[in-house]
């Protein structure tokens, strides 16, 4: 059935537009070995995707433009990226709209315990929801099972947060055995408490994640990086059938969807009528703690 008119979203995948945002890819750079993707891409994986969103004439408020944008689709709360940098918009975003931004961290696991003070930092500052991974972006690569991971789940699960990590075929040009979606089943296995959200699309594992879905309670799926003619068969048919609570909206806005792109294609989407309001918005309150 179609999306209903007048759902509230919450988009777990969101950022704050800006003049210039190739910086914020620099942290791949090392791993990048193509002329394109060094020389040419705005970001690694812009070959992936058409009508990326360009900024807004410069020297405006772009806090106000994202609140702006996100009025328009009715995306009443967004995750948020925040940096240990003072001067990142996203502070300034959680600051100056903490009823509609909250924070997810972005972690490094090579840097062992200093990490994990940054994590309880930021949390003490913030009230962290989250912290995300992107384990073939890292260098050195980590694998999402890899103990270098462990004091990391260790301190979500002590802080009741939640872990995301991407696990699929990278789109930057980078090797893809970290973030192979067999290494998730070794971590549910044995942090049964973390609660762990497959981030951009399994593919080509999205069976295997439906499989452990059904396996592990705590294990959920957002659909962030994909615009929704692209979500894959078995998650959708699996939110139609078992996984209704497990099923999570999440965009890719500014990175490489436009929101007027991801709600145009969101109409055909055929989940049934029961699953629009878990997917847009409950589950994301109970899997982030945001009733609170």
């Amino acid at each position: 059935m179609p999306m209903p008119e007048g759902q509230e979203v919450i988009d777990l995948m969101l950022g704050i537009i800006s003049e210039d945002d190739r910086p914020n890819y620099d942290f791949m750079k090392p791993l990048l070995r193509d002329r394109e993707s060094l020389e040419e891409f705005r970001f690694p994986a812009q070959y992936m995707f058409k009508d990326v969103p360009q900024p807004p004439p410069p020297g405006g408020d772009y806090v106000q433009y994202t609140i702006d944008l996100m009025d328009r689709f009715n995306i009443r709360r967004a995750m948020l990226g925040v940096s240990e940098h003072e001067d990142h918009p996203s502070r300034e975003a959680l600051r100056r709209f903490p009823e509609r931004f909250f924070p997810c961290y972005g972690v490094n696991p090579n840097r062992g315990m200093e990490e994990v003070r940054t994590i309880r930092r930021l949390h003490e500052e913030f009230g962290l929801k989250s912290v995300s991974a992107f384990p073939s972006g890292l260098f050195p690569q980590v694998a999402i099972n890899d103990p270098q991971f462990y004091p990391i789940y260790m301190t979500c699960i002590d802080l009741d947060i939640t872990f995301c990590a991407c696990a699929c075929v990278p789109g930057p040009r980078l090797p893809f055995h970290p973030q192979r979606v067999e290494h998730i089943d070794e971590v549910c296995w044995f942090f049964p408490e973390l609660r762990f959200v497959i981030q951009h699309g399994a593919e080509p594992w999205e069976d295997l994640a439906v499989k452990l879905m059904l396996k592990y309670p705590n294990l959920y799926y957002m659909t962030s990086a994909f615009a929704p003619k692209y979500y894959p068969k078995a998650v959708i048919h699996y939110a139609n059938t078992r996984g209704a609570d497990k099923i999570m909206y999440a965009g890719y806005f500014p990175a490489g969807l436009s929101l007027d792109r991801i709600f145009g294609d969101m109409q055909h989407v055929p989940f049934r009528d029961h699953v629009w309001p878990k997917f847009l918005h409950d589950n994301a309150v109970r899997v982030f703690g945001l009733d609170g």
